[in-house]
């Protein structure tokens, strides 16, 4: 230790010698003890983590099946979660075989959505994966490398070799087309879900929140609005357009030798961003709840989930400059909700009101939050 680190831990002693320090005589806390108390809250995160991932994943194959017309990129959908025990973060792999049945030499089923091409072919939780048509699965980056490959088969039949109780089976999964985009669960308690470009975020405070998949599906429904109707492209268009309007500002100031450092650039770039975004936002939370009731749910209770997320956020009670406040968010959903029930006790398509001179969405069989 340098001279002048011990003269600082010298004058933190001298300082701390009159000191007041506890009163009551606190019990031991032996190491052995803590460690088996952080082994016990460290089984119950990873056995939480992947119960919330089955249920999102369960939420998100309906949309994507359902929604499939109205994305630019579709793939084959097995409704299947597999890994090994490599394939996890690695503070869960130490004890993931005991925790989730994993082992580290083939991926093992985690879970699988109900009524999926996984379930119908007798795919179960526990089963371990070999072979996808005669290719040995691999226990690193297994969902990265099915995926790949049904890609490349497209919605031909599969066949997988799993082994279950000791015994060797083969079965024949038939993909269902849907909506590429990865939707991710991401640890944070803050309740959020945002797009991006290549895939969609939810954040697990939001699954704590959502007390229903119907609520859930809305949430994820809106954010798979934003891609497809490609707000995220128009934000960053809008921002350049108002970008440059601030250069030439700039530059005119510059010429009468008035400096501003860029300022009307910064700050028209940032206006530019935000036009529209409460539309847009608006926009995400209509189409949302039909993306929801096409795949099935019941939305009929569904805007309570506004009113939960003002107590959890008051601020978000009055407007802000990026997202309608929630009373606004609350009462379009009961008003988008009626819509859509008059549209099914007619028998309509459920199809969202576009205006009349905007493009709807094209066919893929043509082609936040």
């Amino acid at each position: 230790m340098s001279v002048r680190r011990w003269s600082a831990v010298l004058a933190a002693v001298g300082l701390c010698a009159g000191c007041a320090g506890p009163n009551v005589k606190l019990p031991e806390l032996p190491d052995k003890e803590i460690a088996a108390e952080r082994r016990l809250e460290e089984t119950a995160q990873v056995r939480d983590y992947f119960r919330a991932l089955a249920r999102l994943d369960a939420v998100a194959f309906r949309l994507r099946l359902a929604n499939r017309p109205y994305c630019k990129k579709v793939a084959p959908q097995l409704g299947i979660r597999a890994a090994s025990a490599h394939g996890l973060p690695r503070r869960f792999r130490e004890f993931a075989g005991a925790v989730l049945g994993t082992g580290g030499n083939h991926p093992t089923v985690l879970s699988v959505v109900e009524n999926s091409p996984a379930a119908l072919a007798d795919i179960r939780r526990g089963d371990e994966i070999l072979t996808l048509d005669n290719d040995v699965v691999p226990a690193r980056y297994t969902a990265r490398w099915i995926d790949d490959r049904l890609a490349a088969r497209g919605q031909a039949p599969v066949t997988l070799v799993i082994r279950r109780d000791d015994g060797e089976t083969q079965h024949t999964l038939h993909p269902l087309m849907g909506c590429a985009t990865p939707i991710e669960l991401a640890v944070d308690p803050l309740p959020n879900a945002f797009a991006e470009d290549e895939r969609i975020v939810i954040q697990s405070g939001i699954l704590r929140l959502t007390k229903t998949d119907a609520e859930l599906a809305v949430i994820v429904g809106h954010e798979l609005a934003h891609l497809t109707l490609g707000h995220l492209g128009k934000r960053r268009q809008n921002a350049l357009l108002g970008k440059l309007g601030g250069m030439l500002i700039d530059r005119g100031l510059m010429i009468a030798q008035i400096q501003t450092h860029g300022a009307f650039e910064k700050h028209f770039e940032r206006a530019g961003a935000l036009a529209y975004s409460v539309d847009f936002e608006r926009e995400a939370d209509y189409i949302g709840a039909y993306f929801a009731a096409r795949a099935g749910y019941d939305i009929s209770g569904v805007a309570r989930i506004w009113r939960v997320l003002a107590l959890e956020n008051p601020a978000e009670m009055r407007v802000n400059d990026t997202h309608p406040a929630t009373p606004a968010r609350f009462v379009q959903m009961q008003k988008t909700v009626a819509e859509i029930t008059d549209k099914m006790r007619r028998g309509l398509p459920l199809e969202p009101e576009f205006k009349s001179n905007a493009v709807k969405p094209a066919p893929s069989e043509a082609s936040s939050y």
